[in-house]
């Protein structure tokens, strides 16, 4: 049995278009069979891009730090440090830093979930 607890400095972070992230649980480091939990970095003025959907499964997002808004289908909303967010499953939805210093959010999928079942759609924008 693989140890339940990771230290996410210790997992290779990858760069994606607004974000670095590292996906801390998995079942390959961790046996986690019923979800996964990534952690990002958004930059001050970055999107999460491009705007996806996870069609098997919910996203909660939990903001460790900095501050922004979220578009889910289509409306937008403002989150900060200590919010969370559920992404019903299916919904079209983003992420953007706003502020002025470095958003870091907890990102939790049930069922398990890696970048290879997210639905993307590069022509959805926050809008202005």
């Amino acid at each position: 049995m693989k140890l339940p607890i990771v230290d996410e400095n210790t997992i290779e972070a990858l760069d994606l278009p607004g974000r670095r992230l590292r996906w801390v649980i998995t079942n390959g480091n961790t046996d986690a069979r019923h979800c996964t939990m990534c952690v990002i970095q958004v930059a001050p003025g970055q999107t999460v891009r491009p705007a996806h959907s996870h069609p098997d499964g919910e996203e909660v997002i939990y903001i460790l730090s900095g501050s922004g808004r979220v578009m889910i289908d289509g409306v937008v909303e403002p989150v900060k440090h200590g919010c969370a967010v559920l992404f019903p499953q299916g919904s079209i939805h983003m992420l953007q830093n706003s502020g002025s210093e470095e958003m870091k959010v907890a990102c939790f999928f049930a069922p398990p979930s890696d970048l290879s079942t997210y639905k993307f759609f590069e022509q959805v924008t926050f809008p202005d």
